[in-house]
């Protein structure tokens, strides 16, 4: 992805958080020079990737195949014994029309929920024994309540509404076309993206970055380059 695109889908988040009535830590609006010197106060930050993240998946079609998210909080896979928390917290924010490259978690049992804006849809499928999509029904939570659907079925999410994805489901999360911008939440175990996604094609979790522009935001991904 070009630097340039990161930092206008960044200021557009900050903006539609803003809208839809959500607030976000300082650390959230920190300019690269910023970062210098908080090495050792803020490592819970830089260590446990905090803050903000964008990807194309890859596909260089962010309009299309993208995301925005904002990292809270987290725990941590590696040094648990140092950040012991065993939960992580997370905004999504998918704009109209747009959506995710399907995938599941080895590790991760995450609760997706509407917070405002559009209307989520979620497809889904079970993994099978080739790590491609299963025809076998599917058993998920939404809001509390069991349901089992046909492989590939679909889900709606309204403000508000919530789904629980346990390891291994397959799901491809999209905004739903002329329902506006949408802001989830997403409250899970402790979460690696270096490592707990598995696509079912080819992609890029972590963009590769064309520095066409200088940053006005750091990702996580460029915290090594910045932090002191």
């Amino acid at each position: 992805m070009k630097r340039s695109k990161i930092n206008q889908v960044i200021e557009d988040g900050i903006k539609f958080i803003e809208e839809m009535h959500f607030s976000l830590p300082d650390f959230a609006f920190w300019k690269p020079e910023d970062f210098k010197g908080k090495k050792a106060e803020y490592d819970e930050v830089f260590t446990n990737m905090l803050g903000w993240d964008v990807t194309d998946f890859g596909y260089d079609k962010f309009e299309e195949v993208g995301l925005l998210i904002f990292t809270i909080r987290n725990g941590s896979i590696k040094h648990p014994e140092l950040y012991p928390k065993p939960y992580c917290e997370k905004y999504l924010i998918v704009d109209d029309g747009q959506k995710l490259a399907p995938h599941y978690h080895y590790q991760k049992m995450e609760d997706i929920i509407n917070r405002a804006g559009g209307t989520a849809v979620i497809t889904l499928w079970e993994k099978d024994e080739n790590d491609r999509f299963s025809d076998k029904p599917i058993t998920v939570t939404l809001d509390g309540r069991k349901v089992t659907l046909p492989a590939g079925s679909t889900v709606e999410l309204k403000p508000g509404q919530s789904i629980t994805l346990i390891p291994g489901q397959y799901h491809e999360i999209a905004c739903k076309p002329g329902s506006g911008k949408l802001l989830l939440g997403e409250v899970s175990t402790v979460n690696d993206d270096n490592i707990d996604n598995h696509f079912l094609d080819a992609s890029d979790r972590i963009p590769e970055i064309e520095e066409d522009v200088a940053p006005t935001y750091l990702i996580f991904k460029d915290y090594p380059d910045y932090v002191d």
